[in-house]
């Protein structure tokens, strides 16, 4: 019998949250459950035209690359893989993929892993995940930034979110990805582990797939230790909206904490918060909410309430998210601010230009007074001013406004002007992709314990983490700025959720995964994973630099050449066709003995 449970899309909200599957009975190796699940969108391609009949009966599988992308109605013409070859080093997360395809309804299809077992060493099984990889609808780059209508771009689905069942349904005549992840204790032993994975579904006959993990002795430190700057905003209005829940109640940080968790674990840097509306002019599907409330006294004073902007910031820094707090902004995309009038009774909005009186009366009480508060936190030194791609005339004034009247506090820039060019002294300046910074002037802020990155955004095609992109475009990311010296990687979207965000990852105004990288009830994504992956990366170069140069030996020159030969293919936007290729063979160089 087949048992499946499907949620329309408008009830996805209602679903977040819910149990999602529930134990009935044993049956041969595994237990059968009915799995519970929401709808994805149906194939809007040709693809569902493909031709299923030499596909014989059962459950199919196979491992496949990382690298690959399966489309869910076209029958896989694969060669079956039954082994799982991986390397590591100690404290590194490592992935896999399996491809199941069927002809017909399967249910209850979960899977199992054994211990990992090397010379009398054991990894438990509990170090091993598996994720069944749901598809998303997407559409393509186009002219990258503007606005865009659904119908303006061909539409596919995309496998990309890693969903927290238990179990699935796969339906006829579809392929479903099963991402596999393997965390490799810091205290594992070195040596070649082996064990297995088993797929188990009802009615059909089990497979097993053998997994061989070499343990590299080397270690790498815990994400919080990592050297390489990561700076994904975070947006709680989306949480709140998604889950139904109240801005800023219990229910809603605690629905905040695996998601920000999993934001902690992969090395994150910096908390986002905000200093007064929206400072992007409700540019995503959720307006950013007040975390700092102003009031205009009747007797014309100041008040500034901070409760919100101080909870967010110590559950922030409780997850591990300590190195900055970079508040927007001096300057908003509307040049608006607002604040509660006593006198008048009423939420007040202006709108001020930078250059204006009015603009350095309003700011600079506030200023002062935020100061004040940062100091009494002990947050002074790690909190900046933020502002996002603002014109160089904007930027004159406000900074003139911020020496003035705050100069204790830093300021972070995500520059697309060139104006760090005139502010070298900004404690954190990312520029634009293709905006090159020498490796000089890194050097030199880097001394002065300066901050520079780099970012993507909608505009630029390569690389980037669209749903639509490669899967190995996020690791080239991180080899990208280690090439280029950067100190680390700026992306502005975390999780600012479009509509439905589980089913469909177009956006209005942007290419199709644009605006988040990871989906509710902290579920992550092929690109997230892809992403961490390449900042693992780049802290083992950050290692292995070390390393060599110290061993000064005759065999450690030559793989320090190697290895600086291989990076420096990675200093370029405009890839060779065989990119995917040259960046595994580089990765390889990284657990050599």
């Amino acid at each position: 019998m087949k048992i499946t449970k499907t949620v329309p899309r408008h009830g996805l909200a209602a679903l977040l949250g819910l149990s999602i599957f529930a134990t009935m009975a044993c049956n041969g190796g595994g237990a059968q459950k009915v799995c519970a699940t929401f709808e994805e969108m149906k194939d809007p391609t040709a693809d569902t035209l493909s031709d299923w009949s030499n596909v014989t009966p059962g459950l199919h599988a196979s491992v496949i690359s990382i690298d690959e992308k399966f489309p869910k109605s076209v029958a896989p013409q694969v060669t079956p893989v039954n082994n799982i070859e991986l390397s590591a080093w100690k404290g590194e997360k490592v992935s896999a993929q399996l491809l199941l395809w069927t002809a017909e309804d399967v249910s209850q299809v979960e899977c199992r892993f054994s211990n990992l077992v090397s010379e009398g060493n054991t990894l438990p099984a509990t170090v091993a995940q598996a994720r069944f990889v749901r598809y998303v609808m997407t559409d393509e780059f186009g002219p990258g930034c503007g606005r865009r209508k659904p119908g303006d771009f061909p539409a596919s689905l995309a496998p990309d979110m890693l969903d927290n069942l238990e179990c699935f349904n796969l339906e006829a005549k579809t392929a479903r990805p099963v991402w596999l992840t393997i965390s490799v204790p810091s205290d594992a032993l070195a040596g070649n582990y082996r064990g297995k994975v088993t797929i188990y579904a009802k009615g059909k006959r089990n497979r097993d797939f053998d997994i061989s993990l070499e343990v590299v002795d080397r270690l790498l430190p815990q994400p919080s230790e990592w050297s390489y700057h990561l700076d994904l905003w975070q947006h709680p209005s989306a949480v709140a909206r998604m889950h139904q829940l109240e801005l800023w109640s219990d229910a809603h940080f605690e629905k905040m904490r695996p998601l920000m968790q999993m934001l902690a674990n992969a090395g994150q840097k910096v908390i986002t918060a905000t200093l007064n509306m929206d400072p992007w002019n409700n540019q995503c599907h959720d307006p950013y909410a007040d975390m700092i409330i102003w009031t205009k006294n009747k007797d014309q004073s100041w008040s500034f309430d901070y409760t919100v902007f101080d909870r967010w910031v110590e559950f922030m820094m409780g997850l591990g998210i300590d190195k900055m707090i970079n508040c927007y902004s001096l300057l908003t995309w509307n040049n608006r601010l607002h604040y509660n009038d006593m006198a008048k009774g009423e939420l007040v909005t202006v709108e001020l230009k930078a250059q204006s009186a009015e603009y350095e009366e309003l700011w600079s009480v506030f200023l002062k007074d935020f100061t004040r508060h940062l100091r009494e936190k002990g947050w002074l030194e790690k909190t900046n001013i933020a502002m996002d791609e603002r014109g160089p005339a904007d930027m004159k004034a406000a900074l003139r406004v911020l020496e003035r009247y705050a100069p204790e506090l830093g300021v972070s820039l995500a520059d697309n002007h060139k104006s760090y060019q005139e502010y070298p002294w900004i404690k954190d300046i990312c520029v634009g992709a293709g905006n090159e910074v020498s490796r000089e002037e890194i050097e030199a802020r880097r001394a002065k314990g300066l901050i520079t990155t780099y970012y993507v955004c909608c505009s630029d095609r390569f690389p980037n983490t669209f749903t639509f992109s490669q899967p190995a475009e996020a690791v080239y990311a991180a080899w990208y700025s280690v090439a280029l010296d950067f100190d680390g990687f700026l992306r502005w979207s975390y999780n600012s959720w479009v509509e439905d965000p589980l089913t469909d990852s177009r956006f209005r105004t942007w290419p199709a995964g644009d605006t988040y990288i990871v989906y509710p009830d902290a579920r992550s994504s092929i690109r997230f994973e892809r992403l961490v992956e390449g900042i693992q990366d780049a802290e083992k170069i950050r290692i292995l630099r070390k390393v060599y140069a110290a061993e000064n030996s005759p065999e450690s020159k030559e793989k320090l050449e190697q290895l600086e030969e291989a990076i420096a293919g990675f200093a370029t936007l405009e890839p060779a066709p065989d990119w995917n290729d040259r960046l595994n063979n580089a990765k390889r160089l990284l657990n050599s003995k």
